[in-house]
């Protein structure tokens, strides 16, 4: 199998084998950086007790019932983190962009990193308009709605680059 690649093959997998390595081992720096920012907040038995608050809510103006947590502005301790989370893995998928574009990654990999960074940095923002300044349920709703809406709007940028690159 290692004989039908061709050395360039060989040197764009060992390439992304890198580029991924560094990327995971950044996850596990930003993860231990939030958690130690946020550790005199308590942060770890506020998402014990978030995991436990989940009861079933009717979303509003709908006969639809979903989980949410019993008192969804009791947790900004934890929705900041996610909003630190969110942000930092969006400026991490940023410098990862850079990276592939100095490195000359293929197009498909650019692709999946600029969807990344819309939808890291939109998730972002939705964290910190809709979690952390949360005063009513239905907050908890358009948040959700708003990922979604997120996802799909990641998944358009990605294929706007893949279209951009496409030979005529």
């Amino acid at each position: 199998m290692i004989k039908d690649l061709n050395p360039q093959a060989l040197a764009d997998k060992k390439k992304e084998n890198l580029i991924t390595t560094v990327y995971i081992g950044l996850i596990f720096i930003l993860l231990a950086i939030i958690y130690f920012i946020n550790l005199h907040n308590n942060i770890w038995n506020s998402f014990v007790n978030f995991l436990g608050s989940f009861v079933l809510t009717q979303v509003p103006g709908t006969s639809v019932f979903l989980p949410a947590p019993f008192t969804p502005g009791a947790y900004t301790v934890l929705y900041t983190a996610a909003f630190e989370f969110c942000l930092g893995i969006g400026i991490l998928e940023m410098s990862i962009l850079a990276l592939r574009i100095t490195m000359h990654s293929s197009l498909p990999r650019k692709a999946e990193t600029i969807e990344n960074v819309v939808f890291w940095l939109g998730a972002s923002y939705l964290a910190i308009t809709y979690l952390v300044n949360m005063a009513i349920m239905s907050e908890w709703f358009v948040f959700w709605a708003g990922i979604i809406l997120i996802g799909g709007l990641s998944l358009i940028a990605r294929s706007f680059v893949l279209l951009a690159g496409r030979p005529n």
